[in-house]
């Protein structure tokens, strides 16, 4: 199997505060990790990290065989758009269209002509189910359709790795479903590897392959959502009642 990420000791305080004590994990080429943890457990820190928007204290994060520490920032950013990223909220912009929204990240690949550029749109559309909205406004979709647009974004630079945070927050019941299945489709699809940070326990269910639980900064627990769906630590196994 090839790794594709690798984090190694990872620790990160704030002032007197440590948020991340001593974190490591690998994460295989088309893996689906779901990351589990209460607020404020150091998840979203852990994130940030894994893409240089903050520093770690200690320890070591590598991406796709790249140190992230020992980049500059041209090469940091050339990493970046091998990772896709969808937001909580989505993060649609509110005055562009679906299609302009797609368009966005390609503006500079100005290799692909308009005609390219309208096919990969329309393709990435389709392969969320979400080609009849490609002139909507996203205004006028609904919750679950402005994720699977975000989804659309992040898939059309084909990353390697895609960080979901809270991919289903917000969503009824049904929807959460069908996005949960949307990213294991993905999974299928494109080989990504995937991050995914998710209270919802059905989301977690559905797509991962393994799993972490974070507590106070640390990794208390790992193995797959039988494993620790059955895991005898009373704190892990209140996440799944």
């Amino acid at each position: 199997m090839e790794t594709v990420v690798e984090i190694e000791h990872l620790k990160k305080s704030f002032g007197t505060k440590e948020v991340l004590k001593d974190i490591s994990l690998k994460i295989e080429k088309g893996e689906n990790l779901v990351v589990l943890g209460k607020s404020g457990s150091g998840k979203s820190v852990l994130i940030k990290c894994l893409i240089g928007l903050l520093e770690p204290d200690e320890g070591k994060v590598v991406l796709l065989d790249k140190n992230v520490a020992e980049l500059n920032a041209e090469d940091l950013n050339a990493l970046r758009k091998k990772v896709g990223f969808l937001f909580q909220s989505a993060a649609l912009y509110d005055s562009m269209t679906v299609r302009e929204n797609l368009e966005f990240p390609l503006r500079d690949l100005k290799k692909k002509d308009q005609g390219e550029i309208d096919t990969l749109v329309l393709e990435t559309l389709k392969s969320v189910g979400l080609e009849d909205a490609i002139d909507k406004m996203p205004s006028e979709l609904s919750g679950g359709m402005r994720k699977r647009v975000g989804l659309a974004r992040t898939l059309i630079l084909k990353p390697e790795i895609i960080l979901y945070d809270e991919p289903t927050t917000g969503l009824d019941p049904i929807t959460s479903k069908e996005i949960s299945q949307l990213i294991l489709d993905v999974q299928k699809k494109y080989n990504a590897a995937s991050i995914i940070i998710t209270h919802d326990i059905e989301c977690a269910r559905i797509t991962a392959n393994r799993m972490i639980v974070i507590k106070e900064g640390e990794c208390t627990a790992e193995g797959t959502f039988k494993e620790l769906s059955e895991s005898k630590d009373e704190w892990v196994n209140s996440f799944f009642k």
